[in-house]
């Protein structure tokens, strides 16, 4: 296999014939002639005239006898072309495709690839008799169940377009996302089930459905033994009722370049943007991923530790596991407290885990209950050769911490939901790259990365600017917004025209090491200066007493911003002198200018779901503004704590 080097400069240099080569790894209906459409900049397309199914991909050329492997019939039965892609496809359908381990549920059940795609094919049945065809929308707002998989995969078998919201979800949130997407049919679940209580999830259904402009015909509902819901008469179907009934459908074949999914995100404005998933690009992306950065072959277990409401649980808990025929893990539960913080290593052991994907929080508050990681000495993770990281930058002590404990390579990769997949990561199935601690290694292979000034010039090696990507992207990021190409110009493109602007500052070294040092808003000016946030985080983070931290910048009526710290300790540490120590810490890494004076202990951080910590929320908090709590936040419970001490 070439090194990194080869395969990055080859997909630059060559874009058409690199991805061309990666796309025969996916079993086509009609093979693509044309790999890249670039006739109406900045609108480009990848695949344009192939022809495939997404689902098909993931399940059913797994099921296949080898001899047949990789051949799709049309609806009419007719043979179509495909490509010939070398891969001996086929021949697990007994394999496990999906281990469902629910501490919160107190269940644990697996599907084997079979099972998956007699349950998948059957609710597409399910709904296809409610009237949801090729190009229709499905609305699927439900916790971490395998129902909430086969949704997914049923919307994609009928060439349908889901939009997966994250469980749990105020109902105005919801209710915008019902209104932009439009669907045809909203599938839930009567409740979702936290730690610490349940959710009722119809309740909030029920009234976004009643806030919502669009008139939704039919919800298909989950009943939970947690918390049953009744039904309402004439809107309301039993998941269970439906599937009794269910007749299995064939995979429909759609267009390349086709929507499969649109997963909501934040605005500016307050109106979510609904970043859009293709079919073809995606499922040659995801497999080039699954293989290269991961290392994972068929048959391997691969454990992304997120949910299926966020771009990861798509990624890497669905579509990329199973369109590469590994066994995925889907986990109802948290890194501590389910039951304690030895959970992930107990899935780890259990269920054999090669590779685990999380967020660094998670990592951060197994590292705060358990800094001693007195739990891994329960478990033999023998099986586990990697643990990648994303979702928010990977702090120093952090990713030492993890590296001792684990004696594996930890790897940060950084990506957001536009792009799908990383944009920098170490590619363990090219070559064993050795990694710089705060750095998500490399770019990948289709993202030519830049660090600009504000006038557009390149900046110089360790220079802080704004991250970009020189344009086309790469297969499997977002063509564009749900129904708003001015919009995706205007959030993306614009600022730097040939460019993609991630809205993440940082910079590149003399090896060529990404340095991501958190979103441009969180680069601060004091005094003229400017500062990154991240780079005040990562000398906090360095002390042994410090679980995670958060530095965000407030207005000065002198300085213009000036830093403040936030600290969470670990478990059994002592805050005496602490403060003193990190303020001199910071003096001493980054000088005077930070001018960092106030650090503040505190007993947790407000966060998303994700695990992001809500820095844009505490700074308009601490500069006096009357800030909305976000719709994805974590635990209201932990901001309303904080408040007073960010308005002191």
């Amino acid at each position: 296999m070439a090194g990194y080097r080869e395969l990055f400069d080859a997909s630059i240099e060559d874009a058409r014939t690199f991805w061309a080569q990666a796309a025969r790894a996916v079993t086509w209906i009609r093979a693509p002639h044309t790999v890249l459409d670039d006739t109406n900049p900045p609108f480009y397309r990848w695949f344009p005239d192939g022809e495939m199914n997404t689902c098909a991909n993931a399940l059913d050329r797994h099921v296949a006898g080898r001899q047949d492997a990789g051949q799709e019939r049309s609806d009419s039965g007719n043979q179509r072309e495909r490509s010939d892609s070398g891969e001996q496809w086929g021949g697990r359908g007994e394999q496990t495709a999906l281990i469902y381990d629910s501490p919160l549920a107190g269940t644990m059940r697996t599907y084997t690839y079979r099972q998956l795609l007699d349950e998948t094919s059957r609710f597409a049945g399910v709904l296809r008799g409610l009237g949801v065809g090729r190009g229709d929308r499905v609305v699927i707002y439900m916790p971490m169940v395998p129902e909430a998989v086969i949704a997914m995969l049923a919307s994609a078998r009928l060439g349908a377009v889901h939009s997966v919201v994250f469980g749990g979800f105020a109902a105005h949130e919801l209710a915008a996302r019902i209104d932009d997407a439009r669907p045809a049919v909203v599938v839930s679940a009567s409740c979702g089930i936290e730690p610490t209580r349940v959710i009722d999830y119809k309740t909030m259904i029920d009234n976004a459905l009643d806030l919502a402009e669009h008139t939704t015909p039919a919800c298909v509902i989950l009943q939970r033994d947690q918390a049953p819901c009744e039904l309402k008469a004439g809107r309301d179907v039993s998941w269970t009722d439906a599937m009794a009934d269910a007749h299995p459908v064939d995979p429909v074949p759609v267009a390349a370049t086709d929507p499969l999914y649109v997963l909501y995100t934040s605005g500016t404005t307050g109106k979510p943007k609904g970043i859009v998933r293709d079919n073809g690009g995606h499922a040659v992306a995801l497999l080039w991923t699954m293989r290269h950065i991961y290392d994972i072959e068929p048959g391997d277990v691969y454990w992304a530790a997120s949910d299926v409401g966020w771009v990861v649980g798509h990624s890497y808990i669905v579509y990329g596991p199973l369109l590469l025929g590994a066994t995925t893990v889907l986990y109802e539960g948290k890194p501590v407290g389910t039951p304690d913080a030895g959970a992930f290593w107990r899935v780890v052991a259990e269920h054999g885990v090669k590779a685990l994907f999380s967020a660094p929080t998670a990592m951060r508050a197994i590292k705060k209950e358990d800094p001693d990681a007195a739990h891994l000495a329960r478990y033999d993770l023998s099986t586990l050769q990697y643990l990648f990281q994303a979702g928010e930058r990977l702090d120093p002590g952090t990713y030492h911490w993890a590296s001792e404990k684990l004696g594996i390579p930890v790897i940060d990769h950084w990506w957001q939901t536009e792009t799908g997949w990383s944009i920098a990561a170490a590619p363990m199935g090219v070559e064993p790259m050795s990694v710089k601690p705060g750095s998500a290694t490399v770019p990948m292979p289709g993202y030519d990365v830049h660090v600009l000034r504000p006038d557009g010039t390149e900046c110089d090696a360790g220079e802080e600017g704004s991250i970009c990507i020189k344009l086309p992207l790469p297969p499997g990021a977002l063509p564009t917004l749900w129904g708003d190409d001015e919009r995706y110009v205007a959030s993306y493109l614009s600022a730097f025209p040939g460019y993609y602007l991630s809205g993440d500052g940082g910079y590149l070294d003399e090896d060529g090491y990404l340095f991501v040092m958190g979103r441009t808003d969180d680069v601060i000016n004091v005094a003229g200066h400017r500062l990154s946030t991240g780079a005040i985080e990562a000398v906090l983070a360095t002390h042994p007493a410090v679980a995670e931290c958060a530095v965000i910048g407030v207005a000065d009526a002198i300085k213009g911003q000036v830093p403040r710290g936030f600290v969470v300790l670990k478990s059994g540490a002592s805050a005496d002198g602490l403060v003193d120590e990190l303020i001199a810490a910071v003096r001493d890494n980054i000088g005077a200018v930070a001018n960092l004076k106030r650090v503040d202990v505190v007993s947790a951080l407000p966060k998303t779901r994700s695990g992001k910590i809500l820095r844009k929320t505490m700074r308009g908090i601490a500069d006096g503004r009357d800030e909305p709590v976000p719709s994805t936040i974590e635990d209201v419970d932990v901001l309303e704590a904080l408040t007073p001490i960010l308005q002191s």
